[in-house]
């Protein structure tokens, strides 16, 4: 396929990062802005603080999807080499990082984003199973024994792109996550600043608005 064309991937994927669950679900479901209420971050956690657990799991499930679509999309267009070739692993690459700034930075929301972490799910997900599985698995086990989503979202940002790296050495996308997961960590900086105080939220929690 034209170079050209394969490069309206990336702005597509911001589109489509673009597209905040919480609120599409909020809205739907005749909850309040998730932007104005507990942490004010548009994401499953703080959906779930309205106490609808059925608004937060499809916050979730539609977040990591967008992720997932983004990336697998991408790959179907580019072909199989999308992992290999240098011309087709850079696209994929800025695919990767456009669909996470459109979480982060949604241009249909008033670039008032969330925190990324399903839709980061999503993409690891789309690159590889076992990549996705992996990460996922360092989420469930600190989530569950420590109760923190955020620190438990730190460690995996912190550990998915080791396991790229394990699982497929040094390669283009690995820069790519390295990005995605530096720019998951900062947005979570008050979280960080909450867990040395001992003032974070735990799971299940809710949290008035400040």
């Amino acid at each position: 396929m034209d170079f050209n064309i394969d490069l309206l991937l990336i702005p597509i994927a911001y589109l489509i990062g673009s597209i905040s669950f919480a609120v599409v679900v909020s809205k739907c479901m005749r909850l309040p802005d998730p932007h104005s209420y507990g942490s004010g971050n548009p994401g499953a956690t703080n959906v779930l603080r309205t106490g609808n657990k059925t608004a937060a799991v499809l916050t979730l499930i539609g977040d990591a999807l967008k992720g997932y679509f983004a990336v697998m999309l991408a790959r179907v267009i580019l072909g199989d080499e999308s992992l290999t070739s240098t011309l087709s692993s850079w696209v994929l690459c800025g695919v990767v990082i456009a669909v996470f700034l459109g979480h982060v930075f949604p241009i249909f929301h008033g670039l008032k984003g969330g925190k990324g972490v399903a839709t980061a799910c999503g993409i690891l997900f789309g690159i590889n199973w076992i990549l996705g599985l992996a990460t996922l698995g360092t989420w469930i086990i600190v989530a569950t024994f420590m109760r923190y989503s955020s620190l438990a979202a730190l460690a995996a940002a912190v550990f998915g792109p080791i396991y790229f790296v394990f699982l497929f050495g040094f390669q283009p996308m690995g820069i790519a996550l390295v990005i995605v997961c530096s720019l998951l960590i900062w947005r979570h900086r008050s979280n960080i600043c909450n867990l040395i105080h001992g003032n974070e939220s735990r799971i299940g929690s809710k949290k008035k608005a400040s």
